[in-house]
């Protein structure tokens, strides 16, 4: 049953509820959209050129998820994501990262561990040359072929969830020189340990890589 629902669930972001949906959320977690701002529907179907019901029901979707706050007789307002929010997020990933690292290590392919290279390789070339843009996107590309390559689509699911909620934060954090080449050496070492099949090193580095972070987050009062 909970296969059949994530697949449903997968399945809805294509459909114009879906699409809508996923495109009030983006821009609640990319600060488009800011926290108590009010969302209304009339506004935001104009915006996205639909009708007001399949963005009546994205709300709906999103007060469950906790990103808006509907008041009865008043309207919708962004909740967005709070700093203790963000804080939650980082200490939750670094137990679920070194998992899906170590996960892995027993089901990782030849082609996949080609793909980590790459981006390694990429991220390295960036970072020295202060492409701190491309390094995010190189960060993204990283974590996804990790989860998908923990052979667990729950996992994949739970993960590709949180690192959205983070987006703006990783924008901040991979802006810094000194993280941004560390963060590149943390998936160096991440990957080399896949690459010999060494769960519990790998499970181990993961969770520090994350742990770092949140280390960072505090010393610039993020």
């Amino acid at each position: 049953m909970e296969e059949y629902n994530l697949q449903n669930e997968m399945a809805d972001k294509y459909t114009l509820r879906g699409r809508v949906y996923n495109s009030i959320r983006e821009k609640i977690l990319s600060g488009y959209y800011k926290e108590n701002e009010e969302l209304k529907e009339t506004a935001v179907a104009a915006e996205l050129g639909v009708s007001r019901t399949p963005v009546r029901e994205a709300l709906r979707q999103l007060e469950l998820e906790g990103l808006v706050s509907i008041i009865p007789n008043k309207g919708a307002y962004v909740t967005g994501i709070t700093k203790k929010d963000i804080h939650d997020i980082y200490i939750i990933r670094s137990y679920l990262e070194g998992l899906c690292a170590k996960w892995a290590c027993e089901n990782i392919t030849d082609e996949e561990i080609e793909a980590l290279e790459e981006v390694m390789y990429l991220s390295d070339f960036h970072a020295r040359r202060g492409h701190y843009d491309m390094m995010v996107e190189l960060d993204n590309k990283f974590h996804e072929l990790i989860y998908k390559a923990s052979g667990s689509k729950i996992l994949e699911h739970v993960l590709s969830d949180f690192h959205q909620y983070v987006e703006r934060v990783r924008k901040i954090t991979l802006s810094m020189p000194y993280r941004a080449e560390k963060s590149s050496k943390e998936h160096a070492a991440i990957v080399e340990a896949i690459k010999k099949r060494d769960g519990e090193l790998a499970e181990a580095l993961a969770t520090e890589h994350i742990m770092n972070t949140i280390k960072n987050l505090i010393e610039h009062g993020l």
